[in-house]
């Protein structure tokens, strides 16, 4: 989740398969003043395993292991405390955030809030178990099946619509190579095209490896 001093929030939910695919995007987030907060959620648990913290240390799939902010508890976590909500991706962590029940219910009142909702590579399956409606997704290719029949399925870095009127932005990411521009969209439509820019300058990617 997010929240900025750009008055917007965002909320993050946990766990996730692969670390780049959250912490690049909280990270670049945090850069444009946008205030996140990530979540365990306990229903799934993580399918790498977990350390007794609390919050719960959530270990990823190379065994980085992130502490997030809060354990998910939906009364506090609804479109009414935040911007956007962010499904991280891999297919594991995916799977279970996708079949949690409280991150179903979050992806309807956040999307049926006319709120951003954003889904990392294989966390696009969040979509269909949550019965988002006919409308065009990405994600990485492992789920490409699961998704043809009911979205109009594009191979592209990044895809916003808007495509169901009065309803929330849904933001889908393809693969780990398009995690940057993910995130700027994610900034450009929380903060503005400047903000985005002035983020992302500063990075410096070295000329032509950033086409997007």
């Amino acid at each position: 989740m997010a929240r900025k001093r750009w008055n917007c929030e965002a909320l993050v939910a946990h766990p996730t398969r692969t670390d780049i695919r959250s912490t690049i995007t909280y990270d670049t987030l945090v850069r444009a003043g946008v205030e996140c907060t990530s979540a365990n959620v306990q229903s799934g648990g993580s399918p790498y395993g977990s350390v007794g913290t609390s919050p719960a240390l959530v270990v990823c799939s190379r065994g980085v292991k992130i502490l997030p902010d809060t354990t998910l508890q939906p009364l506090n976590a609804g479109p009414d405390k935040y911007d956007a909500l962010i499904i991280p991706g891999g297919l594991k962590g995916a799977e279970a955030l996708s079949q949690s029940t409280e991150v179903q219910t979050l992806v309807r009142e956040y999307y049926e809030g006319n709120k951003i909702v954003a889904m990392i590579c294989a966390g696009t399956l969040a979509a269909k178990t949550a019965g988002l409606p006919f409308q065009t997704v990405t994600s990485h290719p492992v789920v490409k099946n699961d998704l043809v029949s009911i979205y109009d399925y594009k191979e592209d870095s990044v895809v916003v619509s808007n495509d169901v009127p009065n309803k929330g932005t849904l933001v889908t990411r393809y693969v780990d190579g398009t995690v940057f521009p993910f995130a700027f969209k994610l900034v450009e439509l929380l903060c503005g095209k400047a903000k985005s820019d002035q983020v992302r300058e500063p990075m410096m990617f070295p000329a032509g490896s950033y086409p997007y």
